[in-house]
């Protein structure tokens, strides 16, 4: 086949917002810029693009599940906005699907998405490849997969480890997913559960995957370590190592000064950047140890101005001691985001779990360098003294040494800012992963046709 004749569909939860998101959307568009026929089909839909296809969870539910939803959707346009808003939105939810609410209950994950089925029929030709991205978010039933996968070539790419387990995304320091779960030391990480039901999703998770036929990529070689560790190995294919890529025509190194004007942000002052959707609160990062570092150097500091911006949060400005802390409420607008990293002396990245984050890339590409936890892939980005530094999770000791390094050196930090955008064209451009994408998908169909061959002989 040649390559025009690639038809990508990719599924992701939205359109918009997150990391995951973001790299699924990032390659829709490339694939499309490039004339091939691109679709994205997402549980959530927030934009007007017409290529990104709405799941129909909604229209493909029962009659008696559309009916309760519609008599809600009535009494709230009638009464409007109630305290018990909630509380009744519950209530009608039990009465359209109780055996979903009866599982929600029990800790069962929940997979009754019926527009699933439909993927294949949504984009207006029939698509080649079928390319997954985050499952969970409550918009996909993954008993569909045995089905899709032996309807076409379908990728799965993992960007947490929840396939892998009874239901969280990263089990921290928990090895219980690769003997069966069950007994789970944490229900709250997310995705949350009500009750201790891991053990049967982790068994319903490892049937499903054995009646599926998948090809499976990761962006670090710390997260396809655990696959081959885990219930979904026996489903793979092949498997694939594909970093991150970012728009380098959007990141790019770019006037400090004229950064910090448009920004309103002091030219005199050390400026630090992090940036993570609701950054004080994401249980995956760790704004605790972050604060706690900002804090001892903000003791070390002597007349030395300093800011501390946390991109991804809505809160009121705070100080400490020299150093003030601003919180920029999450910015959609790439462009102006690539301004908070032009702006920055250091981009600092604490994290309990992670693992390949797109924020790193992105402040490489600016050509600031960066310090983070040494946690999940994040090794596989920076390179330790070279473009950045590497610190011990939950350190804040060591993390505030290692920002009054940089802020006491501005040669070492110039120096490695330099190297970080060098790394960045040469490792995480989105043409790269585009190219290394596009490159598997005419391998995997060819596979696939000699296959379909072979058994017809």
């Amino acid at each position: 086949m040649s390559e025009q004749t690639l038809r990508i569909l990719q599924v992701s939860t939205f359109d918009e917002i997150g990391g995951a998101e973001k790299v699924a959307r990032n390659l829709f568009q490339s694939y499309r810029e490039r004339g091939y026929d691109s679709w994205l089909a997402v549980g959530h839909k927030l934009g007007n693009d017409p290529d990104v296809l709405l799941i129909p969870n909604d229209k493909q539910r029962g009659r008696w599940s559309r009916f309760w939803v519609n008599q809600y959707s009535n009494l709230e346009s009638t009464m409007g906005k109630t305290n018990g808003e909630s509380k009744l939105r519950s209530f009608f939810n039990v009465l359209a699907e109780p055996g979903r609410a009866l599982d929600h209950q029990r800790g069962v994950e929940d997979f009754r998405f019926p527009g699933t089925w439909e993927l294949l029929k949504l984009p207006p030709q029939p698509p080649n490849i079928l390319h997954c991205h985050n499952l969970h978010g409550r918009y996909f039933d993954l008993r569909a997969l045995p089905w899709l996968s032996k309807q076409i070539p379908l990728i799965l790419t993992l960007h947490d480890a929840w396939l892998l387990s009874g239901h969280c995304a990263h089990s921290l320091g928990c090895e219980r997913w690769k003997i069966g779960c069950g007994q789970c030391p944490d229900l709250s990480l997310e995705p949350s559960v009500a009750r201790d039901a891991t053990a049967h999703n982790w068994k319903r998770k490892r049937t499903i995957y054995e009646q599926s036929r998948i090809y499976v990529s990761a962006p670090s070689k710390w997260l396809m370590q655990k696959i081959e560790q885990s219930i979904l190995a026996p489903a793979v294919i092949e498997g694939q190592v594909i970093p991150n890529g970012v728009d380098l025509t959007v990141f790019h190194p770019g006037d400090k000064h004229a950064a910090r004007f448009a920004l309103h942000i002091p030219q005199v002052a050390v400026v630090l950047l992090f940036a993570a959707n609701n950054v004080r609160h994401n249980m995956w990062k760790d704004y605790q140890t972050l604060r706690a570092a900002i804090a001892l150097v903000a003791e070390w500091l002597q007349d030395q101005a300093a800011l501390f911006i946390a991109l991804g949060e809505d809160a009121p400005t705070e100080r400490i001691g020299q150093v003030a802390l601003r919180f920029v409420p999450y910015e959609k607008d790439s462009a102006m985001v690539a301004r908070y990293y032009q702006a920055a002396d250091v981009y600092i990245h604490a994290a309990k779990a992670d693992t390949f984050p797109n924020t790193i890339l992105e402040a490489f590409a600016c050509g600031t360098p960066g310090i983070a936890t040494a946690v999940g892939g994040i090794p596989e980005q920076i390179e330790d003294g070279q473009t950045g530094y590497l610190t011990p999770a939950g350190d804040a000791q060591a993390l505030a040494r290692r920002i009054m390094e940089f802020l006491s050196d501005d040669v070492r930090r110039k120096n490695m800012g330099i190297a970080a955008g060098k790394v960045a064209r040469r490792r995480f451009d989105l043409q790269l992963q585009a190219d290394a994408y596009l490159a598997w998908y005419q391998t995997i169909i060819r596979q696939e046709e000699r296959t379909l061959h072979m058994e017809k002989v």
